[in-house]
């Protein structure tokens, strides 16, 4: 397996990887303009991008999610919620397994900071049929979590955003490495860490937000102001549209 992390505008963090055995590449929150940088990146492993993912429809950056998936031949894949886009894409389940070799992703539908937001659960069969690490989008970030304003209903999104963290990815093995898709620096969160990745283990034992009962949860996370992304229904709109 081969992973690769890289950095975009915004402190966004975007990913491609796979199996190299296979040939098979999935690529992760693309920005607009680094679709030949991603083209090129599976060139020089010698892998084809089978799929594109974004995590979410996005409000601070513009996806280059489709046009990445048309430049390469993938598949360009959302939650099956945005199912009323007006243009095609593969919608995604969640306990859907997508397969890219010896490599399996499995999706996690975890909703709060947007209602699509979905988590990525990957495996490397070839060290172990227990997942190696998730890719948290921007729900999860390095010691902090997704902002819940975005879209207003705050306190629902907050409430929504405590079940997906608290009873979905907290269980996860301890050891599972946390790759988020945003870093310090980024307006999807509070507080988030400049080191790019972590463990289950070390956020639950050293982010204090994550122990904290619902209500404390809910009315922490809704207090937090944090800026405005200026752009945002412009950027939302041009992620939306044909």
């Amino acid at each position: 397996m081969f992973l690769e992390q890289v950095a975009c505008d915004k402190s966004s963090l975007a990913y491609l990887f796979g199996c190299v055995g296979k040939g098979l590449a999935m690529a992760v929150d693309v920005h607009a303009g680094d679709e030949a940088r991603f083209a090129a990146m599976a060139q020089a492993r010698g892998v084809k991008i089978q799929y594109v993912v974004d995590t979410h429809i996005h409000a601070d950056h513009v996806s280059g999610g489709r046009r990445l998936a048309a430049l390469t031949g993938a598949k360009y894949a959302l939650h099956e919620s945005d199912h009323s886009l007006p243009f095609e894409f593969l919608p995604l389940a969640d306990g859907q397994t997508l397969s890219l070799g010896n490599v399996s992703v499995k999706v996690l539908h975890t909703p709060g900071h947007t209602d699509d937001h979905i988590c990525l659960l990957v495996t490397d069969h070839t060290r172990g049929d227990e997942p190696w690490f998730v890719l948290t989008g921007h729900s999860r970030c390095v010691g902090s979590i997704g902002r819940p304003d975005l879209h207003g209903r705050t306190h629902e999104m907050a409430d929504r955003l405590y079940d997906s963290l608290v009873n979905r990815l907290l269980p996860l093995p301890d050891y599972l490495e946390i790759l988020p898709g945003a870093q310090a620096g980024s307006a999807c969160g509070g507080g988030i860490s400049g080191k790019p990745c972590s463990t289950i283990g070390f956020e639950k034992r050293h982010n204090p937000t994550l122990s904290k009962s619902r209500e404390q949860f809910i009315e922490e996370v809704s207090a937090v102001v944090l800026p405005p992304i200026d752009e945002i229904q412009s950027i939302i709109k041009i992620n939306t549209s044909l």
